[in-house]
């Protein structure tokens, strides 16, 4: 017997194809899917790589600067030791220059003049005294300024007193004191002493 088809071969075709695009539709729906998956997860695994680099920045960089405050409080420290040490450096140049100051006084002073008093601001110093004459003070403040540890001596005021018929001059003069010797003066200072 005949096989007679009685239904549309196009309809049955229609069906295939809908049927195809019903699959190529799913199909192209789940590979979309897996694609914007992927491509999320890509991206979430990114921003979190992102982040713990950050994370691990941040801590650097706390590190870094706990060790910058370190190394400035030991700059502080260290300028803080430089100054005590040149504080007592200077001490131990002026310890010697009190000897040297006295010694200098009493080496300077010319016969026929006597001190009464001598008094230190820093390192000004003024002197106050008797002279037999204007010439020994004279020689005097000579003798100061070729001292190497003296200069700039310098007349405050001079008065002439009679006494007994003994004529003596009170002086008072102002000398700047070097806490070290002048180089060069000292050659002078021995030949003036002398």
């Amino acid at each position: 017997m005949a096989h007679i088809n009685l239904l549309d071969w196009r309809h049955e075709q229609r069906e295939q194809r809908k049927q195809q695009f019903a699959v190529m539709a799913g199909a192209g729906v789940a590979i979309a899917g897996l694609v914007v998956f992927a491509a999320m997860s890509y991206m979430n695994q990114s921003i979190q790589h992102q982040k713990d680099r950050n994370q691990l920045l941040k801590t650097e960089i706390t590190a870094v600067e706990r060790k910058i405050k370190e190394i400035e409080e030991l700059e502080r420290v260290k300028d803080n030791l430089l100054a005590r040490m040149r504080v007592i450096e200077q001490l131990q140049a002026s310890r010697s220059a009190t000897v040297h100051f006295f010694d200098e006084i009493v080496n300077t002073l010319p016969e026929g003049v006597f001190l009464t008093s001598i008094k230190q601001t820093g390192a000004n110093v003024a002197i106050s005294g008797i002279a037999e004459s204007n010439g020994r003070v004279s020689t005097y403040m000579k003798n100061l300024e070729a001292s190497p540890w003296f200069k700039e001596p310098k007349l405050v005021v001079i008065k002439s007193t009679e006494e007994n018929r003994v004529r003596r001059s009170q002086f008072e003069l102002q000398v700047k004191q070097l806490t070290t010797a002048e180089p060069g003066k000292d050659e002078e200072a021995e030949e003036v002493v002398e």
